[in-house]
C-alpha cells in the first residue's frame, strides 16, 4: 500500500513500536522511515495527540492497527491526517475474528466482574477480544513477570502480549519518550479467554489471579 502510494525514499511513516516489528519492517522496505509514536493506555493503539507530535514536514502516512480486539480512534486519527495532508492506513491484526467473538465478549465480561488486584480492559461494545489484556502495576513498581509465573504455577495459561516494544529493538533503536508503550510493556498480561473455555476454566483463571490480589495495588 504505501508503494502504491508512492511512499519511498525520503518519507516518514507513524507506525506504534507496541506490537511486533512487522510494521516498521515493510515501511523500511518501501524505503522509508519508521517514526513511533505513543499509545492510547486504554485501548493500546496509536493515540492521535502523540501521532500529531511526532509530525514533520517529511512525514507522509501514518498506519493504524487495532489492537488485542480494541479499535483504534480512526475518527481523530483521521483528522490529524487531514489537518497534515496524511496518507491513514489501517492494519488489522488478523482475520477470523468473529469467530465465537458472543462467547469470547461473554467470557471477557465474566472475568472483568470477578479479578481483583489486576486493571481490566475498559472493554466496550466494538472490542472483540483476540486477546484479554490485564495490567499487572504492582506495589509501586511493575510485578507482571512474578505475577505471570505464579498464575502458571496455578495451572492457568498466560503470555506477555508485548515483550519488547520495537523501538528497542537493535534494528530500530530509537531515542524516543513514548511513556506509555514502555508502560505497556512492562505491565500487561494476556489471560486466556477462548471462546471453548467452559465456566469451569474461567473460574480457576479467576480463582489463579485472585489468589495474589493482595500483592497488588492497582496504579491510575
Amino acid at each position: 500500500m504505501l508503494r502504491a502510494a508512492g511512499i519511498g525514499a525520503g518519507d516518514e511513516v507513524v507506525v506504534s513500536a507496541y506490537g511486533d516489528a512487522e510494521t516498521a519492517e515493510d515501511v523500511v522496505l518501501a524505503g522509508a522511515m519508521p517514526v513511533f509514536a505513543d499509545i492510547d493506555p486504554a485501548s493500546y493503539c496509536l493515540a492521535p495527540d502523540a501521532v500529531a507530535d511526532v509530525v514533520s514536514p517529511r512525514t507522509a502516512a501514518v498506519i493504524v492497527e487495532h489492537r488485542f480486539g480494541n479499535q483504534a480512534d480512526v475518527r481523530r486519527l483521521r483528522d490529524v491526517g487531514e489537518r497534515h495532508g496524511l496518507l491513514v492506513l489501517e492494519r488489522n491484526e488478523s482475520e477470523g475474528v468473529t469467530d465465537g467473538l458472543a462467547r469470547r465478549r461473554a467470557h471477557a465480561a465474566y472475568l472483568s466482574g470477578r479479578l481483583s488486584g489486576v486493571m481490566t480492559p475498559e472493554g466496550g461494545a466494538d472490542h472483540s477480544y483476540q486477546q484479554y489484556v490485564v495490567r499487572v502495576p504492582g506495589n509501586g513498581r511493575p510485578d507482571r513477570d512474578a505475577f505471570a509465573r505464579a498464575v502458571r504455577a496455578r495451572g492457568v495459561n498466560c503470555w506477555v502480549p508485548v515483550k519488547t516494544p520495537v523501538h528497542r529493538l537493535p534494528q530500530f533503536r530509537r531515542d524516543v519518550c513514548l511513556p506509555q508503550t514502555e508502560r505497556a510493556a512492562d505491565e500487561t498480561l494476556a489471560l486466556p479467554v477462548d471462546a471453548s473455555m467452559s465456566r469451569r476454566d474461567l473460574q480457576r483463571v479467576v480463582s489463579a489471579c485472585n489468589a495474589l490480589g493482595g500483592l497488588l495495588q492497582p496504579a491510575f
